[in-house]
């Protein structure tokens, strides 16, 4: 063999052909894995050896017996009161059931509950489209696509422009009212937020009767959209009386809006955004855009578990119930590799959306943002 040939393993001396007959590509040799990866994987690894990624039904079924009863109480007070104006207050107590089984219906999606997807998809369906009036095919649709990745600009249906801008691009080319609006959309946030279950209901509506759109277990999906958008409301105004009946079914669904808007809003509005041509590692994608909410176990049972929202976002299949636990974990993780670690109180998270809507509106760029877009762009 040739001094050619050990120099370069891709060049074959004329002896060895002549001698072997065979022509053989050399091994390609696998591109190393990335330090992030590595590092996450052992990050996985201790979480699973902890018996986090356990899912335990128990505590689910615990938690939907109580809501169970916690409807058979609003239930019990609804026909008590009877053609009364205290029955606002059964509107809020409802809204404030609905939205706890969303959280269930959430946990459901990232088949947190069962072993079995098809369970989890139907735990999720159930709950989702009867008691909440969202479609579930559309959730997963949009909700996962968010997950892959949180805040990246024309990909994340969260911050798609809408009534409310995230993007300062999108908030310059508004004009006349909407150019107005931009300008003080924090100040409105709240009030928006008591529109977004309506936003939610006639979603849920357009997904499922569009043909073209693919819905796993359409029928279903309608038959329950019917139960809880059509006959549910009209059982309320024919107990209540038209004037009563109405206002019942407003009352419910601003306050359903505005719980689940508070409950979803602290978890990522007013993260950094993310361009649409930067790859960022796992890690850092999930952790970097997602804030945390501390405060306690009321926060924990109002906020449905997503308030450890950097833990759901590494690990979207664990249990809400283990989140708390994994923290300090995942914690000490950040500290070592020196990734920032967002946690706030839930008054503080709101104040910093609020202050981040308005500096948008004005075409102010978050002041996080360039600094980690520039050191992301070298994970590409």
């Amino acid at each position: 063999m040739s001094s050619a040939t050990l120099d370069n393993p891709d060049v074959l001396d004329e002896t060895v052909l002549d001698e072997t007959a065979v022509l053989t590509k050399p091994a390609r040799k696998r591109p190393a894995r990335d330090r992030h990866v590595t590092d996450f994987i052992a990050l996985t690894e201790q979480v699973r050896a902890a018996g986090y990624m356990e899912r335990d039904i128990k505590w689910y079924v615990l938690r939907i017996i109580r809501q169970s009863i916690g409807y058979l109480a609003v239930f019990a007070l609804f026909l008590t009161l009877g053609q009364s104006w205290w029955q606002m207050v059964t509107a809020v107590l409802f809204a404030f059931m609905c939205t706890q089984t969303a959280f269930i219906s959430h946990d459901a999606a990232h088949r947190q509950v069962f072993a079995s997807a098809k369970k989890n998809a139907w735990l999720a369906r159930i709950s989702g489209n009867l008691f909440v009036g969202l479609s579930y095919g559309w959730w997963m649709n949009k909700h996962g696509k968010h997950h892959l990745n949180p805040n990246k600009i024309g990909v994340d249906g969260d911050i798609d422009p809408g009534a409310l801008v995230f993007d300062p691009e999108n908030a310059a080319k508004r004009t006349g009212f909407a150019k107005w609006f931009a300008r003080r959309q924090g100040a409105f946030f709240f009030p928006l937020l008591t529109l977004a279950a309506l936003d939610l209901h006639i979603a849920a509506v357009k997904r499922v009767l569009d043909r073209k759109q693919i819905v796993p277990e359409r029928k279903a999906e309608i038959a329950l959209l019917v139960v809880r958008l059509v006959l549910l409301p009209a059982f309320t105004i024919w107990f209540l009386g038209w004037g009563i009946g109405l206002a019942f079914v407003a009352v419910q669904i601003m306050g359903l809006g505005l719980y689940m808007g508070c409950a979803f809003a602290p978890n990522h509005k007013g993260m950094p955004l993310v361009p649409k041509d930067v790859k960022i590692d796992f890690m850092r994608r999930q952790t970097l855009m997602s804030r945390n909410i501390s405060g306690g176990w009321w926060v924990d049972v109002g906020m449905g578990g997503l308030n450890y929202q950097i833990e759901h976002h590494l690990f979207p299949t664990m249990s809400s119930k283990n989140l708390k636990a994994v923290q300090p974990m995942v914690r000490e993780y950040c500290a070592e590799r020196n990734i920032t670690y967002t946690e706030t109180t839930l008054g503080q998270s709101y104040m910093i959306v609020m202050r981040y809507l308005n500096k948008v509106g004005l075409g102010q760029r978050d002041p996080f943002e360039c600094p980690i877009t520039a050191s992301m762009r070298t994970a590409r």
